[in-house]
């Protein structure tokens, strides 16, 4: 049987920080390693010095390159610009896959894959939402809005890829079952991740890493911490690690909390060096999809204390005493107490090894995303071209 030929593959979002940018980073480097050729088009407005060292990185395996244009997250007149722009980028590059991640994303990606089939160049279209829109409300004007336009493009859609159950289930009952094909592909990270990392000799007693928004909870993590220092009745000490939006906002209550001292506030860094940081990691997030955080910090051995959100209970094991409802500080306190007192704590609450890699690891992951990407495109025939 003849090999498949290689892909010419380009990844559309907008935001090229958290989740999305490194689901699309494990995805091109193994497809790249494997012959075939990447590209990427994301939004030039967002990301700092962290993520311009990660794309230098990655820039030699694009071998379809990296274009970053404004694109905004609301919304607006603008993007008919950026629309514009990314379809005159990808139509001279004659993709054989356009993926969109993420609700902006995935539209752009599928309404330009539309309008170049139309022209007779046979592009697959496939969407990962990542949570992104499926994060609003069912029963509010915006929600109904977006579930809308996320229904009319599943006709623009060749299969949808989600990263996990929860965010699968969320896409049922909000949008509908999709009425294009769909597959469950775990979020994987790389091999030379599942090794464990120590801590310094400076270390603290918990580590928060991710972007300083609402949504994650940073206010969820101080106050939380607080409270594990009135149950210990000693003081205790964290590290705050992330950029955002909203980092003035979480300096200021630090501050105003009397934590200066005890909390370090430190801009994004590589997740090997922030791990390094303390032994037990905490994600008190509102609302998620499958973060990455998570995976990386089991991987590396870390005790992880989350909310019981998105897809960290099919991560972690549903039943595990290491998930916390979110948005209540003393219920998280309490577990993060345990996690640094009780004996074992981590060898009782942590999932096993084996099997973990066998879940989320980024070789099965991306082999399971080429499979759907031929599978659309042995399917694609001369008579849906031009739709």
């Amino acid at each position: 049987m003849d090999e498949p030929r290689p892909l010419r593959i380009i990844h559309c979002f907008r935001s090229p920080v958290g989740g999305i940018f490194r689901h699309v980073r494990d995805l091109v480097e193994q497809h790249d390693r494997a012959g075939h050729e990447v590209g990427i088009v994301c939004d030039s407005s967002t990301g700092g010095a962290h993520e311009a060292a990660l794309f230098a990185e990655l820039e030699p395996k694009l071998k379809l390159g990296l274009v970053r244009l404004p694109i905004r997250r609301a919304i607006g007149p603008q993007d008919f610009a950026a629309v514009k722009q990314c379809y005159l980028h990808i139509k001279s590059l004659k993709p054989d896959v356009l993926h969109g991640h993420g609700a902006k994303g995935g539209a752009i990606a599928r309404i330009i894959g539309t309008v170049l089939r139309s022209k007779g160049l046979p592009v697959a279209r496939f969407y990962s939402p990542h949570g992104g829109s499926l994060h609003y409300r069912a029963n509010t004007l915006m929600g109904k809005a977006i579930f809308t336009l996320e229904r009319l493009l599943e006709r623009q859609t060749e299969a949808i890829a989600f990263v996990c159950g929860f965010e699968q289930w969320s896409y049922q009952t909000k949008v509908g079952e999709p009425r294009c094909p769909y597959r469950l592909i775990y979020n994987g990270i790389s091999d030379q991740e599942f090794q464990p990392i120590a801590t310094a000799d400076d270390a603290v007693d918990f580590a928060f890493i991710g972007m300083l928004r609402e949504l994650k909870g940073p206010d969820v993590f101080i106050n939380a911490f607080q409270c594990a220092e009135r149950q210990l009745g000693r003081p205790l000490r964290a590290a705050m690690i992330g950029d955002g939006p909203d980092r003035d906002t979480y300096e200021k209550m630090i501050v105003r909390h009397g934590l200066g001292q005890r909390i370090k506030l430190l801009p994004a860094m590589r997740v090997r060096d922030a791990f390094a940081m303390s032994d037990i990691i905490v994600v008190p997030s509102r609302a998620e999809s499958m973060p990455y955080i998570v995976l990386e910090a089991v991987a590396a051995g870390k005790s992880v204390i989350a909310s019981r959100v998105g897809g960290i209970p099919e991560a972690l094991g549903k039943t595990s005493p290491a998930l916390v409802e979110p948005d209540n500080p003393e219920a998280l306190g309490a577990i993060m107490v345990n996690a640094l007192i009780e004996p074992e704590w981590k060898l009782k609450t942590m999932p096993e090894p084996e099997q973990f890699y066998a879940a989320f690891s980024a070789s099965t992951m991306a082999r399971e995303m080429l499979a759907l990407y031929y599978q659309h495109i042995e399917n694609t025939t001369p008579s849906e071209i031009g739709e």
